[in-house]
């Protein structure tokens, strides 16, 4: 829906064609969890689709192909097939004074955003009681049930995207190797015995307070037994990288270079040349001039 709204504004649709857009591209809108029960790479495929077919979708509409006018709230549309209690109305909340993007969490860790949170509350216990990932006998992260629903159908990762939805291997790397980023998981998730030893001592459990305040706040809450007995907890209120804990501007395009980098999508200087035109698109004149530099 985005990408169909997105490259529509750009092509200059006007409301109608605009709505016929949206329209196709809502009926193609799919993607099912079933990915993770047996390691498939589907994650990726979700993404990837929903942006081609919102493209295909604009171009569609300016050529005259009619899309469904009510895709959203009618009543065979979006919201009925997807949901049991959709509210309209929010369609409209706050429209041209509201900005999502503006809301939006930076992913920190390379990992599924539900383990987010007790990661980052594991790693503030142990630097603060001086742990090391040998003194840990044993981790509970109280979790919202989205997190247990979404991580619980990975036992033993078979492949590295199936370890980002392991809460245990997350935290076995933020434990033994104190990262979870794109090379830990590369390196470490599958291979180390360190964190798979890691991930046997931990546990989800389904915390009252935590689901209630889900998902307006994803709280991170552990507690950790040492194996001298001590029992210790730590939280989380704001995980690094949510809106009032956001990540600063050098920590941005870090992140942006490494992710080109990983798989030579792109060289740094490649990279800091579009990083400083994206921070300049506020200049009228900037978008023209990236789509001229950076032609399809």
């Amino acid at each position: 829906m985005a990408a169909a709204a997105a490259v529509g504004k750009l092509i200059g649709l006007d409301a109608a064609h605009l709505n016929h857009a949206l329209g196709s591209a809502g009926t193609q809108a799919a993607g099912l969890w079933e990915f993770l029960r047996d390691a498939a790479d589907s994650k990726q495929l979700h993404t990837a689709r929903a942006a081609a077919n919102g493209l295909s979708a604009a171009y569609l509409a300016r050529d005259g192909f009619k899309g469904a006018a009510r895709i959203l709230e009618g009543k065979k549309g979006m919201a009925a097939g997807m949901s049991s209690d959709a509210d309209p109305a929010r369609l409209t909340d706050g429209l041209g004074s509201r900005w999502a993007t503006e809301e939006t969490s930076f992913k920190w860790h390379a990992s599924c955003r539900h383990t987010h949170p007790a990661a980052d509350a594991l790693q503030l216990l142990m630097r603060r009681e001086g742990l090391g990932a040998g003194d840990i006998a044993e981790v509970v992260t109280h979790v919202h049930q989205g997190a247990i629903d979404v991580l619980g159908a990975v036992d033993i990762p078979q492949t590295v995207h199936q370890a980002k939805f392991s809460m245990g291997t997350v935290l076995g790397l933020i434990a033994v190797h104190g990262v979870a980023d794109l090379d830990a998981f590369e390196r470490h998730a599958l291979a180390d015995n360190g964190v798979a030893a890691f991930r046997s001592k931990v546990r989800m459990e389904f915390d009252q307070e935590v689901d209630a305040l889900y998902p307006k706040q994803w709280v991170g809450k552990v507690s950790v037994t040492t194996v001298d007995g001590r029992k210790l907890s730590a939280r989380v209120d704001e995980p690094k990288g949510d809106p009032g804990n956001t990540l600063a501007r050098q920590e941005l395009e870090a992140k942006a270079v490494r992710l080109a980098e990983f798989r030579g999508g792109a060289t740094a200087d490649e990279m800091r040349a579009a990083i400083a035109r994206i921070w300049a698109l506020d200049h009228p004149e900037s978008t023209t001039d990236i789509v001229a530099r950076f032609p399809a």
